[in-house]
């Protein structure tokens, strides 16, 4: 399946796969998913790529998910997330992020299945999950306190606060922080330098790098979609969202 909000492209043995739905600030849709779901399973298979580029566009990497299309798109929906879930986690190719502009929700755990990341100094994370009604996804809530303790965790799960660009690498969340205006083509060179090595070295060390918890991570994938999907439509979610159209502070004091 493919999408005009899903542009890929292959040169120098780099695929690149770019969020293009700027008019949404490239909110992903169930098509979206799909889409990128065909597009990291053909790079696993495709012996002309060896190295995956992520991006979105020039001034929004991801807003996160498209809540209208996840709230109208029934059943259908749970099963476009956890097909483009598994097909990042068993991408067999290194997966490189190039992040500027908001990563916010699956914008920001995405980039817990890319091997290299890259923020622009202006990027700003978040993870609303908790402020919406609804809870983490994509693995996070395991991947997260493996990869920076809990506290940490805790602070940017159950808070869902933004945070910067700096935290992030100080969380180990991203690699580095460049100037925004350099970030694309930073991360395009480090593609450029993976898709020069050797091959099958490539795709044997990625594979033992996530060897040991790639299997975890895609049951804790299951369980998390099988409490998010159903929380969307629960009475919290729908007054965190029907206060967000009514441009109001939602009130949750009436829930036990």
């Amino acid at each position: 399946m493919s999408t005009e909000h899903i542009v890929t492209e292959l040169q120098d043995r780099v695929l690149t796969i770019r969020f293009n739905r700027p008019d949404k600030k490239n909110a992903v849709s169930s098509a979206m998913y799909n889409a990128s779901a065909d597009a990291f399973s053909g790079a696993s298979t495709n012996p002309e790529v060896r190295a995956v580029l992520l991006t979105g566009t020039d001034d929004c990497f991801c807003s996160g998910n498209d809540l209208g299309d996840f709230l109208n798109s029934g059943d259908a929906v749970g099963a476009a997330v956890g097909r483009f879930m598994r097909s990042m986690v068993d991408c067999s190719k290194p997966i490189v992020a190039a992040v500027t502009g908001p990563a916010i929700g699956v914008g920001t755990t995405v980039l817990l299945h890319c091997d290299l990341i890259y923020a622009g100094e202006k990027t700003r994370f978040q993870m609303p999950f908790v402020n919406i009604g609804i809870c983490p996804e994509f693995g996070s809530s395991l991947m997260l306190p493996a990869m920076m303790g809990h506290p940490r965790a805790a602070e940017l799960v159950l808070l869902g606060e933004m945070f910067s660009a700096a935290k992030a690498r100080e969380y180990g969340l991203v690699n580095d922080v460049l100037p925004d205006a350099e970030v694309h083509a930073h991360a395009r060179a480090q593609a450029l330098k993976l898709a020069a090595q050797p091959p099958q070295a490539m795709r044997t060390s990625k594979d033992l790098l996530k060897r040991w918890t790639r299997e975890r991570v895609k049951e804790v994938i299951g369980v998390e979609i099988n409490h998010f999907v159903p929380m969307l439509k629960q009475p919290e979610a729908l007054e965190a969202l029907g206060a967000f159209m009514q441009k109001r502070k939602p009130d949750f004091s009436k829930f036990e």
